[in-house]
């Protein structure tokens, strides 16, 4: 079976907001239509039927199990459009396009959004197994005295919501206390974390002034602009911060670690067909991608670094080493991830106690995130794939020919890479 090539034909995000700031009052639908209202505007959608619209939030209330296919019908899209949930953590907005992509390479589909949306402002608190089942016996009474005594008996502390809080379970640790770990294995200094994320917010700040970001993101809710980006920081500012996970010899701090994060983010995918037919054009086409799974447990600094076993699974498909790309966008979780990342690709030693065969090549870090990373635009997690593919299909298509490179870390130990090509 032949099968047809996946292009990148748009892409909309709204702009990025630390965690109860100007989304504080908006849930994941509100930021979800107003990204994908965007995209539709921005590619004359409105009343088109499409293949299929598939996305996801990481944390989501328990009224939002069809929060994708809600949120389509809020939308100017034809109804008919078919939608549906997914989540992978911090891979969910890059394996939604491939979810996308997979439909249109196998002709099932001939267009389709891939999408992802977090509103951490909103995110919903858990209740204690005490009060859980009081309420539910309190529901089923049929009398008041019956509902009041099942309400009294939890006790008083019970009634405390217990707020999120970003633990891996299967260790209770946090994924910046993970990460402080890689550091500290991997020889990760405070300064080279600290000059990455420098350079993140410098790269950003001359990305918007260039407008490389005008036809990209569209305002909502009264925010023009990521308002994470630091135009003035510094060396010597990011120095002072304290360390935010081992506050005693700790090297991650809030300047080189992404906060929580509001946003939403959208790619429309089409077959070379369709697109002619609606004459759009083709940023580039997504060519190779792989996801991967890592121990994490015993191994507890390697929480973040399965797009190490991705990354070497597709360069192998796709023929190519990690020299062979014009642009790379490296999801910045945590620059000591980047960092981390990076120093196991690209070094015999270190890659083959990882169990690799050899290194993977060399990145040329004037090709890394040239237009800013997720520590500056910050990182609401299922729309960091989006906002990525977008970035990286603009940069091909003005370049007019190349191949780019992404990968994202996510939390329970996972990973994706892509390809794009132009």
């Amino acid at each position: 079976m032949e099968t047809k090539k996946v292009a990148i034909i748009g892409y909309n995000r709204i702009p990025f907001a630390r965690i109860n700031t100007a989304y504080a009052d908006q849930g994941n639908q509100d930021l979800l239509i107003a990204a994908l209202n965007g995209l539709i505007d921005r590619y004359h959608l409105k009343g088109k039927l499409l293949g299929e619209v598939a996305g996801g939030a990481v944390i989501k209330h328990i009224s939002e199990s069809n929060l994708i296919r809600e949120s389509v019908m809020n939308t100017s899209l034809d109804p008919a459009t078919p939608a549906c949930d997914l989540q992978q953590a911090c891979d969910t907005g890059i394996e939604a396009a491939v979810y996308i992509g997979n439909k249109i390479a196998l002709g099932q589909i001939e267009s389709g959004i891939a999408c992802g949306v977090e509103a951490m402002s909103n995110i919903p608190f858990e209740s204690t197994p005490r009060l859980r089942k009081a309420l539910l016996k309190a529901n089923k009474e049929k009398s008041a005295f019956g509902k009041l005594k099942q309400l009294l008996s939890p006790k008083l502390k019970d009634w405390m919501p217990v707020p999120y809080k970003g633990q891996e379970p299967k260790t209770g640790l946090v994924m910046g206390e993970h990460t402080e770990i890689t550091a500290k294995h991997y020889q990760i200094s405070r300064e080279e974390q600290d000059q990455l994320a420098l350079k993140s917010h410098q790269n950003m700040a001359k990305a918007y002034d260039e407008g490389f970001f005008d036809d990209m993101i569209s305002p909502a809710f009264g925010l023009h602009t990521d308002n994470n980006l630091r135009r003035d920081t510094s060396l010597e500012k990011l120095a002072s911060l304290k360390p935010a996970f081992d506050r005693q010899n700790g090297t991650l701090t809030a300047g080189n670690s992404t906060p929580f994060t509001d946003g939403a983010s959208a790619v429309l995918l089409a077959s070379e067909e369709w697109a002619k037919a609606n004459n759009l054009p083709i940023l580039a086409y997504i060519t190779f991608s792989e996801v991967a799974g890592i121990e994490y447990v015993e191994n507890k600094h390697n929480l973040l670094l399965a797009p190490v076993f991705a990354a070497d699974r597709m360069l192998k498909k796709a023929g190519m080493s990690l020299e062979d790309f014009d642009y790379y966008e490296i999801h910045e979780a945590f620059a000591a991830q980047v960092l981390a990342t990076i120093k196991i690709w690209e070094n015999d030693e270190a890659a083959k106690k990882f169990g690799l065969e050899k290194a993977l090549g060399k990145i040329d870090r004037s090709k890394l995130n040239v237009k800013g990373g997720s520590l500056a635009v910050a990182h609401p997690f299922a729309a960091t794939g989006g906002r990525i593919i977008g970035t990286l299909a603009k940069l091909l298509n003005e370049k007019g020919s190349g191949k780019g490179f992404i990968s994202i870390c996510a939390a329970r130990g996972q990973g994706v890479t892509m390809i794009l090509e132009k």
